[in-house]
């Protein structure tokens, strides 16, 4: 099992921003999409964006469109969520995860994910 870790997660106060990165193995981040996802109590993890490895394209949910960024440098096998402008509803628990076969936008896709870690924004 692949390990990704997420860090850099904490509380923060609406229009502020935050960045999130997450580390694992160089063999993942030299061949694998990746992908950021969030969830909240009680609910299934929804996508957030989503990075190609060959390419760089990017790809956001509707929600964070313009305000959250995705990059990589797989030179230091890490990844990074750039959260600016952030709501109250941006609270919550953010993944990463190596994409394997599948929709870039479907959880289901990833079989390889970190352990979180929470944002939350206040009002």
């Amino acid at each position: 099992q692949v390990q990704l870790v997420e860090s850099g997660g904490g509380l923060v106060q609406a229009g502020g921003s935050l960045r999130l990165s997450c580390t694992g193995p160089a063999r993942i981040f030299s061949s694998y999409g990746m992908g950021w996802f969030r969830q909240t109590p009680g609910k299934e993890h929804e996508f957030v964006g989503y990075i190609s490895w060959s390419t760089g394209s990017t790809y956001y949910a509707d929600s964070v469109k313009g305000r959250f960024t995705i990059s990589r440098d797989n030179a230091k096998n890490t990844v990074y969520l750039q959260m600016n402008s952030l709501k109250p509803e941006d609270t919550a628990a953010y993944y990463c995860a190596a994409k394997g076969r599948g929709s870039y936008y479907e959880a289901g896709s990833y079989p390889d994910w970190g352990q979180g870690t929470q944002v939350t924004v206040s009002s």
